[in-house]
């Protein structure tokens, strides 16, 4: 347990270093204009690329797409907040679109016949499982950004870099995996922080 939490401590750092890194691009695109949900609608088009490249039996250009879809993923944030035009509207649409991503990527690496067909529901099932564990825990007043080894940046990580390495079956069982891992991560984070405020 401590191992993975200097794991994920290690990831925040990066994810921060990286948004960083960017501020002064977002802060460019904030000026000329372009709306935030805009380029979050311009990431999940990327994403459908990705999963026709993928269907496709193209994984290696599906890798490369998939890695862009999340650079728009991490810009269309930091647009919204140098741009003061972060809504709860641009959040749900944000969330709605990024499920929809995951789905028809992880759908059409499993219908190209590019992984196991077990590994492949089990990554899938655990993508949608970790986003919904979080979205009940934030219903519950629990505090979730951050929780867990498999957030969405590092799903998309891993399946790009081994679909880029001709190993996109790989990527799916770490999925497959450590999604699973992550649910328990967030559920058990649920439970401690439900059982505290009862004290």
């Amino acid at each position: 347990m401590l191992e993975t939490r200097l794991v994920v401590k290690l990831l925040n750092k990066l994810r921060s270093r990286i948004g960083g890194a960017l501020n002064p691009l977002a802060s460019a695109i904030a000026r000329s204009g372009i709306s935030p949900n805009v380029i979050t609608f311009a990431g999940f088009l990327v994403s459908v690329a990705s999963a026709s490249l993928f269907y496709a039996e193209a994984p290696l250009w599906g890798g490369i797409a998939l890695l862009l879809s999340g650079f728009f993923d991490i810009i269309d944030g930091a647009v919204a907040r140098a741009s003061g035009k972060v809504s709860r509207w641009g959040a749900v649409l944000d969330s709605t679109l990024d499920r929809y991503s995951d789905l028809i990527v992880l759908a059409a690496i499993l219908l190209a016949g590019l992984c196991d067909p077990i590994a492949g529901a089990a990554a899938l099932i655990g993508s949608v499982m970790v986003s919904y564990v979080r979205a009940k825990g934030e219903l519950e007043s629990v505090r979730m950004s951050s929780v867990g080894l498999m957030e969405r940046a590092e799903r998309i990580v891993v399946l790009s870099v081994a679909a880029i390495a001709g190993y996109t079956w790989v990527g799916i069982i770490i999925l497959a995996v450590l999604t699973q891992f992550t649910v328990l991560q967030r559920l058990y984070h649920i439970w401690r922080s439900l059982r505290s405020q009862q004290k």
